[in-house]
């Protein structure tokens, strides 16, 4: 593991809130985690094939962590054919059997033009698991490729994730980034997508629910460098007991990209007076003739949706636990269809009825 890079401190603006003070990579040794592909017939690299494949998506590292990825990357790659249609969920489980280590997952997705993938990423430790995960994925979608990629965070409530993501699209693409954050102690994932050619599209969307002590930690950045592209953010999160979680988000529009349109909207509910949650969301213009809106709010539970349920002889407890999961239904419905979705609902459930 390389331990000369410098580590980033909270009197960095990005790193403001976070918990990154706390870390002391000293306390880990390097390993790789147990990982399982399925479904990647005919689509997966190895060996040199796979590693060569690095760098599709990001060509300078957008943090130290990203390039200690680098340095030590568990590689998966998968490169699909100009005109294939992956038609099974090609599912990659990460698991973390043991404490004191850091493990770098690699994933790498090449879609050649008018291909199209769908891929699960799924991350998991045991509660008593002490370590730490440094997770990266690079997605390119060539023109016309499409691309769906979900991201889910089971790890156990000592395990730490930092992570990046960077997806990339070519003209007239369609790449659709999905994160569901359930676990971990503290979990920060920076998510950037890059619309590089004319008419590209984008979708980012992520549902994190923390309780206890644990914080959730967002950047995002949706970047246009073409004519026509379109971006579209849903983030929503929930904080109970004394959790924390962290959103900060950037639409940049470079000068040439006009008729862009790019919408960012992320919701928060606390659900205790000990919980905290902050929402920052940022613009970057630089050219005129585009669409673009943000959006964020921080706070409890609607009285009156609480007091309808009531009135209606719905028990407080109930009430608040169907708002709830009314307010993250949203999110839900549009995560890509798989057989995980409903174990997401299962966890949602457990941490809402982790009170009673």
């Amino acid at each position: 593991m390389s331990t000369t890079l410098a580590l980033p401190t909270v009197e960095e603006e990005v790193w403001r809130y976070s918990r990154i003070g706390e870390l002391n990579l000293a306390n880990y040794r390097s390993a790789t985690a147990t990982t399982t592909v399925e479904n990647a017939e005919g689509v997966q690299l190895a060996g040199s094939e796979a590693s060569a494949l690095m760098g599709v998506a990001i060509t300078t590292a957008p943090d130290v962590f990203a390039q200690m990825n680098t340095d030590n990357a568990a590689v998966i790659a998968l490169k699909i054919a100009k005109g294939k249609v992956h038609a099974t969920t090609v599912v990659i489980t990460h698991t973390i059997n043991e404490s004191g280590v850091v493990v770098y997952p690699r994933l790498v997705i090449d879609a050649a033009e008018n291909s199209e993938i769908t891929v699960v990423e799924r991350f998991v430790s045991a509660d008593n698991v002490v370590s730490l995960v440094v997770p990266v994925v690079e997605i390119h979608a060539a023109q016309s490729a499409r691309v769906t990629y979900l991201a889910i965070n089971e790890i156990g409530n000592k395990t730490w994730q930092i992570g990046n993501q960077v997806a990339v699209g070519e003209r007239d693409s369609n790449v659709r980034v999905f994160s569901v954050a359930l676990g971990g102690d503290y979990a920060r994932m920076r998510a950037e997508v890059r619309l590089v050619g004319q008419g590209a599209n984008a979708q980012q969307t992520a549902l994190y629910f923390a309780d206890g002590t644990q914080m959730h930690d967002f950047r995002t950045l949706q970047v246009h460098e073409a004519p026509r592209t379109r971006s579209d953010l849903l983030f929503k999160g929930a904080v109970k007991d004394t959790a924390k979680s962290v959103y900060t988000g950037l639409i940049k529009i470079s000068e040439n990209a006009t008729k862009t349109e790019a919408f960012q909207t992320n919701r928060n509910l606390t659900l205790s007076h000990g919980a905290w949650a902050e929402s920052v969301p940022n613009l970057e213009i630089e050219t005129n003739d585009v669409k673009c809106s943000h959006a964020s709010t921080v706070g409890p539970i609607d009285d009156e949706q609480r007091f309808y349920l009531e009135s209606r002889g719905v028990p407080p407890e109930i009430a608040e636990r169907l708002v709830v999961f009314g307010f993250f239904d949203e999110v839900i419905e549009r995560l890509p269809k798989s057989e995980f979705i409903e174990g997401i609902r299962a966890k949602v459930i457990a941490k809402l009825g982790s009170n009673a």
